[in-house]
């Protein structure tokens, strides 16, 4: 009966389990990169224009899922008119200390009283008057495309241009947050 036993366990050992049929080649998904994790907390607010809401609001899209990415969760979102007012709204919410950086989104294009460029000119200066008085990084995805036509063509494209710029502007204001928190760290310390 041992001898039973054995033989059987021998030709279930020796059962070949068909292989499954060969699957062609599939591209591996590219790794998830590893982003560094911050030392303190971090909170970002993002301000974006309401004209041309529908464009607008890819940027915003992407960066909340790029931002979060980089370990920054905490995103308030705040909404104006126009990209006129978004320097102002900047301003203020620096000045209350409670953001580590104001990221700003806004579509600039022809039409109105003022020239399209002298408006996204004013937006940016005044964007980066706010960050160096207040020492609070402020981040600019407020375009301001040479020719654009209400068209569809041109609503698709600004659509997926916008999605990148909202990545972009989410890897700089997560780069820059961990490059100042380390110089701060080492101002601190004495080093710097």
């Amino acid at each position: 009966m041992n001898q039973m036993l054995q033989d059987q366990d021998l030709k279930t050992s020796e059962v070949q389990i068909p292989q499954a049929e060969s699957v062609p080649d599939t591209p591996a998904a590219p790794p998830v990169p590893e982003h560094p994790r911050f030392a303190k907390p971090q909170r970002v607010a993002f301000v974006q224009s309401a004209w041309h809401r529908e464009v607008v609001e890819e940027c915003r899209i992407s960066f909340l899922k790029e931002i979060e990415a980089r370990h920054i969760t905490n995103v308030d979102v705040f909404e104006v008119p126009g990209s006129f007012e978004i320097p102002l709204h900047a301003q203020i919410l620096a000045k209350t200390r409670r953001y580590t950086a104001i990221v700003a989104a806004g579509l600039v294009v022809d039409g109105g009283i003022y020239r399209h460029e002298f408006v996204a000119d004013t937006v940016i200066k005044a964007l980066m008057d706010v960050q160096l008085r207040t020492e609070v990084p402020v981040f600019s995805a407020v375009l301001t495309p040479q020719q654009f036509h209400e068209t569809e063509v041109h609503y698709d494209f600004f659509r997926k241009h916008f999605v990148i710029k909202g990545i972009e502007v989410a890897e700089a204001c997560a780069n820059t947050l961990l490059s100042l928190e380390r110089l701060r760290g080492q101002v601190a310390a004495g080093i710097v």
